[in-house]
């Protein structure tokens, strides 16, 4: 085959493409759908570092409820029972905590200070089935907590038996250094009404749930 017929084909199939009809809208999102799952996701866990560079926050344990004097006033207690004073958490990246549906890109980092928001893979006996993002509470080892839960989670108090006191470095993917506000819910709200009726719907006072992250991507 030459050149010019290779050039000829791409011609034709680019026409086709343009056309207005259900099969060639079908055939571009085809090729939308490998371009992103196959070349963009890729590129960005290069650049990035992280096998996970995009991801969707699926539920409410980093939602804050009010503004962060006011969340702090519910929430001071047990973060200085930790010697995190309202100075500290005040100085962390997001402070005022995430939203369900927001996207985050993620990098990954030699290091990860107290204050810092990861996703990181749950431990082994876990049956959480995405990794999950916490913000760190205490280094060496690492361990975190949701900003919307009451405690951290253990093996024994929670359906997925997800432990966040003990995390290896090498379960972390990353740390969250953009966010996009509420851009996840176009994925989301395809994926809704299949979940747990506890874990559908927008965040509320006192929903206390494992954030978990979803694949941008799946």
């Amino acid at each position: 085959m030459t050149l010019s017929q290779i050039k000829e084909y791409i011609k034709k199939f680019w026409n086709y493409l343009k056309q207005d009809t259900w099969h060639s809208w079908l055939v571009s999102l085809i090729i939308l759908y490998l371009v992103i799952r196959l070349v963009f996701f890729p590129l960005m866990s290069f650049v990035t570092g992280s096998p996970l560079p995009l991801v969707i926050v699926e539920s409410c344990s980093m939602y804050h409820h009010s503004a962060f004097d006011n969340w702090w006033d519910t929430h001071s207690s047990w973060y200085e029972a930790k010697d995190i004073s309202k100075e500290e958490f005040s100085a962390f990246s997001y402070k005022n905590g995430l939203n369900k549906g927001d996207i985050l890109l993620v990098l990954k980092r030699d290091n990860y200070n107290e204050g810092d928001i990861i996703i990181f893979k749950p431990n082994p006996e876990s049956t959480s089935p995405n990794p999950i993002i916490h913000r760190i509470i205490s280094e060496n080892p690492f361990a975190t907590k949701g900003d919307n839960n009451l405690a951290q989670l253990s093996a024994n108090n929670n359906l997925y038996r997800i432990d966040e006191t003990s995390i290896p470095t090498s379960n972390i993917l990353g740390k969250a250094v953009l966010r996009i506000p509420l851009a996840g819910w176009l994925k989301l709200i395809w994926i809704e009404p299949f979940r747990a009726e506890a874990e559908r719907g927008l965040c509320v006072e006192n929903q206390n749930l494992k954030t978990s992250t979803l694949r941008l991507e799946d």
